[in-house]
């Protein structure tokens, strides 16, 4: 991906909050490429949802910069999941981002399952 200028903010820098919709976007290519449809998804009365998102800033990135955003999908728990994911400045791979992003998948009741096409991709913590 590359910033593009109304990321940025005064100082010229992309703004903290921009960095989640990056995140966001790769978590979501990625598991449209694996075969997990969000609408497919709401469809059937399941509701993936970010319960927790903790961002370590290492380095800004600047309007015109290119990036690629890296994930491993993780089972944390019985009842979440969670996204190791970086963020890192390209051409010299300089980390600009490190985050974990904790999720769910809903019922259509309002309660916590995780649907077995997302069991499938999860390593299992020990």
């Amino acid at each position: 991906m590359e910033v593009r200028d109304y990321e940025c903010d005064m100082q010229g820098i992309v703004n903290n909050s921009v960095y989640q919709n990056y995140l966001e976007h790769a978590r979501h290519v990625y598991l449209k490429s694996v075969g997990i449809d969000f609408r497919e998804f709401t469809e059937r009365g399941i509701n993936l949802v970010v319960v927790r998102a903790e961002l370590d800033y290492k380095s800004p990135l600047k309007s015109g910069d290119r990036f690629m955003v890296g994930l491993n999908m993780v089972r944390e728990s019985p009842l979440r999941f969670a996204f190791y994911q970086d963020i890192r400045r390209l051409p010299d791979m300089k980390p600009a981002v490190n985050a974990k992003i904790t999720g769910t998948a809903l019922n259509g009741r309002g309660r916590p399952e995780i649907p077995a096409e997302l069991e499938r991709l999860m390593k299992v913590v020990a």
